[in-house]
């Protein structure tokens, strides 16, 4: 029994090697595609393009469910945004709050009752569309409660440009964003399917008018964590995936993508726990199935920023639901497609990685530690067994976390206060102590919740972005 404690966890320790050594082969990717992204956003002209016809038009899709103290700035957002042309149309998904009334009162909607919808993709019935001539690029769809599939869905069919924008109603983007984002897609349009924005935690920044004024950290601890997490999955993660067109999520916080090939995939898939992972690997086994010749980018310098969860239920709810949409993708698409040469890297590389390192981690991660743990109470004199395996763990995360603050620092700037990066730097080396744990943990039980076949959607929570002092305005939601 201890030999075979001590083998398994051996092969623990052997697997944090090799998944934080991908990882680091991956940021390696990401320095070196940082650079060109960087002189590309600098000498490029694209703000210029703002004003020019030859820009696309983009139809903004909002998925709104109970989304009363957020959806008015982040529609003022929206509207404000330096595009030549775009709409945006808002999904209230029978909402059990006021979102709709909020809407009809701040923007004078009227309700619209000629207004076309094709029926390209299935969708809950829809109540109504309303519209006010006054903000001709906005519209509101009334639907019965389907999800946010469901409501993408919905929005597509009502959409009238080629290029479709998902944006989560808590998220607020940056006045170039889509200009940004645009831009890349201007760059290779026969071949871009879908293109990701980066996402930033907006808790403790300053609001106004749906504007981020000024960037700020956050001041709770949870917020804090999520900060440098994101930090790293962005910039650490996703600009090395997207330089070998090997990306399998775009965010639903905010992604562009070309609505034909949406339309030729189905659309997204409705009571889906990871829609936006799903999308994107329909995209790719479409494309690749098809032989075209195609591309899914990440636009670093495109910035949504979003709420992120403050309490531990509400994160944990969410970190449960990424797992379960992650192994629900897994279960129906990575086993059929990965390691097929047909699939090309997609198949042989992204899906395998996804599977051995991302699905089955909590695993491999929770028995090891276990096995290294019963290991070590049998026989106390090879404790180090333990200690070399927290310790590469350790290590090898504060590399990779420095290495997205170093890309951070590189590129963007977005925290120009020294403070703030000592702040993220001891941050990024605390959340070995408890808060990866945990997160492995949410992984494992949102996979038993997978099991008892459960597709909710979880809690979670909306803080207005307009506070009277101290007050802050909150609400708890569950969707079905």
């Amino acid at each position: 029994m201890r030999e075979f404690l001590l083998y398994y966890g051996v092969f623990a320790v052997y697997y944090v090697i090799a998944i934080n050594s991908l990882y680091f082969i991956i940021m390696l990717f990401s320095f070196k595609s940082i650079m060109g992204i960087l002189k590309s956003s600098i000498y490029s002209r694209f703000q210029t393009l703002s004003g020019s016809e030859h820009v696309p038009p983009i139809s903004i899709l909002v998925p709104a469910y109970n989304e009363e103290l957020t959806i008015i700035e982040n529609v003022r957002s929206l509207l404000s945004l330096n595009y030549p042309r775009y709409e945006v149309l808002v999904v209230n998904d029978g909402s059990k709050d006021a979102t709709l009334q909020v809407l009809i009162n701040e923007f004078s909607l009227v309700y619209s009752e000629h207004m076309p919808v094709q029926p390209l993709l299935h969708t809950s019935k829809i109540r109504g569309v309303y519209h006010n001539p006054a903000f001709p690029n906005l519209y509101l769809i009334d639907k019965e409660n389907g999800g946010k599939a469901d409501s993408l869905n919905a929005g597509i069919n009502l959409s009238h440009y080629p290029l479709i924008a998902s944006i989560d109603a808590d998220s607020l983007l940056e006045k170039d964003a889509l200009i940004r984002i645009a831009k890349v897609y201007m760059e290779n349009p026969d071949e871009t399917v879908a293109i990701g924005g980066d996402i930033r935690i907006a808790n403790g920044c300053k609001i106004e008018d749906g504007v981020v004024k000024d960037i700020r950290l956050p001041d709770k601890f949870l917020p804090m964590m999520q900060s440098v997490e994101y930090l790293k999955a962005f910039l650490g993660g996703r600009i090395g995936w997207s330089a070998i067109n090997g990306l399998i999520i775009v965010s639903g916080a905010f992604g562009v993508f070309r609505k034909d090939y949406i339309i030729k995939v189905g659309g997204y898939r409705e009571g889906y726990p990871g829609e936006d992972m799903n999308i994107i690997i329909k995209l790719h086994k479409y494309m690749l199935e098809n032989k075209l010749p195609y591309r899914v980018a990440f636009c670093p310098d495109a910035v949504c920023w979003t709420q992120a969860p403050d309490t531990l239920k509400i994160l944990g709810s969410q970190r449960r639901r990424w797992g379960r949409g992650n192994l629900k993708n897994m279960i129906e698409y990575g086993r059929h497609m990965a390691f097929r040469p047909k699939y090309k890297l997609f198949g042989m590389l992204t899906l395998p990685f996804n599977i051995l390192f991302e699905t089955l981690n909590p695993y491999f991660r929770i028995t090891g530690l276990l096995a290294l743990i019963g290991y070590t109470m049998l026989d106390m004199t090879n404790g180090y067994v333990l200690f070399i395996y927290g310790l590469l763990n350790v290590l090898y995360g504060m590399l990779l976390g420095i290495g997205s603050l170093l890309l951070e620092e590189i590129a963007f700037r977005r925290y120009p206060r020294f403070r703030d990066i000592v702040k993220m730097l001891f941050y990024t080396i605390l959340m070995f102590f408890g808060y990866r744990q945990i997160g492995v943990i949410w992984r494992f039980l949102g996979h038993i919740e997978y099991l008892r076949n459960n597709n909710s959607w979880g809690t979670m929570t909306r803080t207005s972005w307009q506070t009277k002092g101290s007050e802050n305005i909150s609400s708890l939601e569950a969707r079905s």
